[in-house]
């Protein structure tokens, strides 16, 4: 039994797409939330420096949307990516358990599962259009 599909079903399809993308959108929209409140509770002391977290943000979150809406096989790799640098990322910087718990619910688990998602309708896809080329 392989992993994913070998016959073609578009309503499987667009159920993996619309999710990877909700969980891509959310997801960023989560984070800007977290970055500006951050900015907000612990002010930098320039107004104009603490917007450039939630805008940063915002634009990554908005890049990895437009890309899995076009291309999903380069944004899944790049949100595997994503969640491996997390891992990168706390090792280097020497998380304690509850920064590893929090990132591994709010950043790695939504990337690996929005990845999958995307493989998964790429994937699909590709089975669709084969059975369209018979």
């Amino acid at each position: 039994m392989g992993v994913f599909a070998r016959s073609c079903n578009y309503d499987v399809l667009n159920t993996e797409r619309i999710a990877a993308r909700l969980f891509v959108g959310l997801g960023g929209l989560v984070w800007v939330v977290l970055v500006a409140g951050s900015a907000a509770v612990y002010p930098s002391g320039s107004a104009f420096a603490d917007q450039w977290g939630p805008i940063l943000v915002a634009a990554l979150a908005i890049i990895a949307l437009v890309l899995g809406w076009f291309y999903e096989n380069v944004a899944a790799w790049l949100l595997f990516a994503g969640a491996v640098g997390t891992v990168v990322w706390g090792v280097m910087a020497h998380w304690e358990p509850g920064v590893w718990g929090l990132m591994a619910l709010f950043l790695m688990t939504p990337e690996i599962i929005a990845g999958v998602l995307f493989l998964a309708s790429a994937q699909m896809q590709k089975v669709c259009e084969a059975g369209l080329a018979k």
